[in-house]
């Protein structure tokens, strides 16, 4: 049997999420490898290598440790490092993941080496070209061999879009994969949860959780003023708990915020995967600008607030499990979350039937079994050409 080598290219916690459930269905696989790169777009020891031991992900077999600098420069020099390791490892597809800077690096160089691309979560669009993500994966889906659509709505855009639809499958969210195999193993009474019920008061169901990363929040002093100003009213009539993530917290400490965030919200370092699922699951109400949380939110069926003007997860505010707030008004942020608050959506399952990663892996590996067989065939033909030509 013929061994297809699959190299992943991957750089931030929700790519390393996604792939811990593609990854175990590949090592399952009898006619696939994977290589691992990572580009080291999240370095952080609790945004990247706790992710890899709660996970059960294999250490990357390439580190790049590319990180900071702008859009440009990052992807860049991601591009640079990972062209050199496909000359070196020559696989036969290049897996990619989401909408992130490594994303793009990672098709672009196996599109310039003729190496065809699987884009997991293939299809999503916010329609906001003002978003490095939207760019990224609009690119990204252009570029791409196999469009792994997490719902119909994303097969859709790429249908209007004019893609092949032979390339696209909707094969569910891998994200839902992993929340019905994790989920489960968080608990209320313990771990971070205990601890916050014994050091501050907190107690599941009666706290806010938030979350701020994106550009378009933290590179815009009057959107995230007004974020720190509508969490600081909400913080009095419940907790919020907020991890800051390094590009957060120097966004709030350049703003003159950051103390007096402090003073009434309880900022916490960025978490392990399992710390951040408990503080998901039991939440009162999540208020986010990230993907991957407001999928989760609807996971764990907790009401979400998305801090944004757009989101690619329109099902969920269909549904009622969130409402979109665009910052700009603080006042309209703080009538979000107490309009959500105790809220529920209606029942609706887009996300597939917890087989995602498994439905990937059985379409790779039926074409390039297919593709392989094609060429087994063709070989006797070329040979002869090969001898005609030679005795002319």
């Amino acid at each position: 049997m013929q061994i297809h080598k699959i190299l992943t290219v991957l750089g931030a916690r929700p790519q390393f999420i996604k792939a811990s459930a593609v990854s175990t269905a590949i090592a399952a696989s009898q006619s696939l490898r994977e290589v691992i790169v990572h580009t080291g777009q999240h370095f952080d020891a609790n945004m990247s290598d706790v992710f890899f031991e709660q996970l059960d992900l294999r250490k990357p077999d390439y580190h790049c440790n590319i990180h900071g600098g702008s859009h440009g420069t990052m992807t860049g020099r991601m591009l640079i490092e990972v062209d050199q390791i496909l000359r070196t490892e020559a696989p036969d597809v290049v897996m990619v993941y989401g909408d992130t800077n490594s994303t793009l690096a990672g098709a672009l160089a196996a599109a310039k080496l003729d190496i065809p691309v699987a884009h997991v979560e293939a299809g999503l669009r916010s329609f906001n070209m003002a978003m490095p993500e939207e760019i990224n994966r609009i690119l990204t889906d252009r570029v791409s061999r196999w469009l792994f659509a997490p719902t119909r709505g994303a097969a859709a855009h790429l249908e209007r879009e004019g893609a092949n639809p032979t390339n696209i499958s909707v094969v569910g969210d891998v994200m839902f994969d992993v929340a019905l195999r994790h989920g489960e193993r968080c608990r209320s009474d313990a771990g971070l949860l205990g601890e916050f019920r014994e050091r501050y008061g907190i107690y599941p169901g009666n706290y806010c959780l938030a979350t701020v990363h994106r550009a378009e929040s933290t590179c815009h002093p009057e959107r995230l003023h007004d974020i720190v100003d509508a969490l600081a009213m909400f913080s009095k009539q419940m907790p919020v708990v907020f991890p800051l993530h390094p590009r957060t917290r120097t966004a709030l400490s350049q703003l003159g915020a950051l103390e007096r965030l402090a003073a009434c919200v309880l900022l916490i370092e960025p978490l392990a995967y399992f710390d951040m699922v408990q503080l998901e699951k039991y939440a009162a109400i999540i208020a986010t600008d990230s993907g991957g949380v407001q999928k989760e939110a609807f996971f764990y069926q907790v009401p979400c607030v998305t801090l944004r003007s757009e989101t690619e997860w329109t099902e969920l505010v269909d549904a009622g499990w969130n409402r979109l707030a665009l910052p700009g008004n603080a006042s309209a942020i703080l009538a979000s979350l107490c309009a959500a608050l105790g809220s529920r959506g209606t029942a609706i399952s887009p996300y597939g039937d917890g087989k995602a990663a498994e439905h990937i892996v059985n379409r790779l590996e039926g074409d390039l079994t297919d593709a392989s067989s094609r060429r087994s065939r063709a070989l006797p033909v070329l040979q002869i050409r090969q001898q005609i030509h030679s005795a002319h």
